[in-house]
C-alpha cells in the first residue's frame, strides 16, 4: 500500500512580513517596555494590540489593501504605530520628509498617489494647500490615539488582514539631494531580510536603551534601528528632535546604552561641553552614518569615550538601507572605512564600461540583495537606468581591499571634475576639518569657464575661532594636498543647508 504524502491544493508558506516582528515580540517580551515616547509608554503587548487597533481604524476610513497611506509628521510613536498599522492591514506606508512644503510635498503626494494622509497638527494646512493634498484624506496623527489605546483589542481573526512577503510595504522616497525623489519601492520580504542583516551586524540586545532622535521617515532611523530593536526586545525612547545638549542630557538620566546619528549630530555633539560634564558610562554601542564621518570628530569622540564602541553604518534607501558595517574592533586597522557587506547584501565594484575593477581600484559599487527595491514607483525610466538585470547601480565611488573593505571615496555625482582631473570633495573636507576652528564643511564643484569646475568650500566657524580668512584655509589645504585640489573658492556661512536626517545637501549648495 502507497500514500502519497503530498497535499492536493499547494499550502502557500507562511510569510513574515514587517508587523508579524511585532506580533512575535508581544509573545516574547509582554510587558516589558517596547516604546516610550513623552509621558506614553508601550509595552509590547499594548503596542500589538494597538497597531491592530489602527489597522482596523484605517479599514473604517474607506482604505483598502494596496492604498498608499502618507506620513507626514515629527518623531512621536504615532508615526511608528502608523507604519506597522499600515503594514498589517496590507496597505502601502508613504513617509514623508516634514521640511517638505509645497511643490516638493505636491510632487511626493502626486507620484504616490496618497489617498490618506496623516499629519501633524501643525502641519495640515501644508498639506491641503497642495493640489494633491487637498485631493486626499487629510487626517492628523493624534486622531489614531483612541483606536490605539482602546480597552480590549481583540487579537487578529484568522483570514482577517490577507498580507504575503511579496506585498508592497513601503514607498521609500530617496533624500533627493542630487535629483527630484523617487519612490523606492520596497516589500515586506525585502525589509524584513534587511532587518536580519542588521540583526547580525549591529550587536543589539534586549538589555539595550535605545535613544532614537533621527527623524523617523528616514530609511535610517526606521529600518535600521528602531524595528530591528523592537525584534530583539530593547527598551525604546523616541525623542522628537536630535538637540545636543538634550541628548547629552538624556544618555545621562536614562541610562542610556545604544544611539545612532548622522555625522552633522555627532559633530555638534563632539563640540558641545556637555561631553565633558555629563556622565556617560552607560553608553556603550554608537552608530554613525547617513554621510561620512570627519575623520578629526570621529578621533575626539574615541579619545572622550574610549569605552564607546563605534560603528560606521553605510547605506542607501533603495537596499533599505543597511549595506555595509564597520565593527568598532575594525576602526583602527580600516580607518576611514565603510566596512564589509552585511549578510543578505552581494556588492561588486565596476568602471565605467561595467567591468569588474581589480581591488584597490576606483570604480562604482553594485549591489545585489534580496532587500533591494522592487523599482521606482511610477518611473520606469528610472528603474531602467538604475537595474542591471540583478544588480542595482549605487552612484557611489569606492574602492575595495582584498579583504572586501570598502573605502567610499565619493558620490559619483560629487566627485569635481576641474581642469580635467577628478576631485573627491571628500578629501578636500577632511583637510579642512583638520583646521582649528572648523565647525563645518562642505565642498562642491561650482562651474567654472576656465576649470569646468571650480573646487569650492563651504565653511561653518566655531564661535570661539577667531579670525579665519579664506586665504588661511587655502593655505591650510595647500600644505596637506595636491595643487589641484586646493579649494578656488571658500565661501563662509552661517550653516550649511541640510534635510532633517543631517544630510548635507550639496545640490542646494551648487544651486546658491
Amino acid at each position: 500500500m502507497t500514500t502519497d504524502a503530498s497535499p492536493t491544493t499547494p499550502i502557500r508558506p507562511v510569510s513574515s512580513t514587517v508587523a508579524d516582528i511585532v506580533r512575535r515580540s508581544a509573545g516574547r517580551f509582554g510587558n516589558r517596555t517596547a516604546i516610550e515616547f513623552a509621558d506614553r509608554i508601550w509595552s509590547y503587548a499594548d503596542l500589538d494590540a494597538a497597531v491592530t487597533g489602527v489597522a482596523r481604524h484605517l479599514r473604517e476610513l474607506g482604505a483598502v489593501k494596496g492604498d498608499r497611506i502618507a506620513a507626514y509628521g515629527k518623531n512621536s510613536d504615532l508615526f511608528a504605530l502608523l507604519y506597522l498599522a499600515c503594514a498589517r492591514a496590507g496597505f502601502i506606508h508613504v513617509p514623508v520628509n516634514f521640511q517638505l512644503k509645497g511643490d516638493e510635498l505636491d510632487y511626493i503626494l502626486g507620484n504616490s498617489g496618497a489617498e490618506v494622509v496623516f499629519a501633524d497638527d501643525d502641519l495640515i494646512d501644508a498639506v491641503t494647500a497642495t493640489d494633491n493634498g487637498a485631493a486626499a484624506q487629510v487626517r492628523a496623527f493624534t486622531d489614531i490615539l483612541a483606536p490605539a489605546s482602546a480597552p480590549d483589542i481583540a487579537p487578529v481573526g484568522d483570514g482577517e488582514f490577507d498580507v504575503y512577503d511579496d506585498d508592497v510595504a513601503q514607498l521609500l522616497y530617496t533624500s533627493g539631494t542630487t535629483s527630484a525623489p523617487k519612490g523606492a519601492v520596497m516589500t515586506h520580504r525585502a525589509l524584513v531580510h534587511e532587518y536580519l542583516s542588521c540583526l547580525t551586524s549591529l550587536d543589539f540586545a534586549a538589555t539595550d536603551r535605545v535613544a532614537h532622535a533621527l527623524p523617523l521617515y528616514h530609511s535610517a532611523q526606521m529600518h535600521v534601528f528602531l524595528i530591528p530593536n523592537l525584534a530583539v526586545g530593547a527598551h525604546n525612547i523616541i525623542v522628537p528632535a536630535p538637540v545636543p545638549d538634550q541628548l547629552l542630557a538624556l544618555f545621562e538620566e536614562r541610562q542610556i546604552t545604544s544611539f545612532f546619528a548622522a555625522p552633522t549630530v555627532w559633530v555638534a555633539i563632539a563640540n558641545s561641553p556637555e561631553l565633558h560634564t555629563r556622565n556617560l558610562d552607560s553608553l556603550r554601542k554608537a552608530y554613525y552614518g547617513a554621510s561620512i564621518m570627519p575623520g578629526p570628530v570621529l578621533a575626539a569622540l574615541r579619545e572622550r569615550l574610549p569605552d564607546l564602541g563605534f560603528y560606521n553604518c553605510f547605506g542607501q534607501s533603495e537596499l533599505g538601507p543597511l549595506c555595509t558595517v564597520l565593527r568598532p574592533d575594525e576602526h583602527d586597522e580600516h580607518p576611514g572605512s565603510a566596512g564589509r557587506p552585511v549578510l543578505f547584501v552581494e556588492a561588486r565594484v565596476v568602471d565605467a564600461a561595467g567591468d569588474d575593477v581589480a581591488d584597490g581600484d576606483l570604480g562604482e559599487i553594485l549591489y545585489r540583495s534580496p532587500q533591494l527595491c522592487s523599482g521606482y514607483w511610477e518611473r520606469p525610466e528610472a528603474t531602467a537606468e538604475a537595474f542591471d538585470g540583478d544588480w542595482f547601480h549605487s552612484g557611489d565611488l569606492v574602492r575595495r581591499d582584498a579583504e572586501g573593505f570598502v573605502e567610499v571615496v565619493d558620490r559619483v555625482k560629487d566627485v569635481i571634475n576641474t581642469g580635467g582631473v577628478l576631485v573627491a570633495s571628500r578629501q578636500v573636507e577632511d583637510a579642512i576639518f583638520a583646521m582649528d576652528g572648523v565647525a563645518e564643511v562642505a565642498v562642491v564643484g561650482m562651474a567654472d569657464e576656465k576649470w569646468i569646475e571650480a573646487v569650492s568650500a563651504f565653511v561653518v566657524l566655531r564661535d570661539d575661532a577667531g579670525d579665519i580668512a579664506e586665504a588661511d584655509v587655502i593655505a591650510h589645504v595647500k600644505d596637506r594636498l595636491a595643487g589641484f585640489k586646493v579649494p578656488k573658492r571658500v565661501s563662509f556661512v552661517s550653516e550649511l543647508p541640510k534635510n532633517s536626517a543631517g544630510k548635507i545637501l550639496k545640490r542646494s549648495l551648487r544651486e546658491a
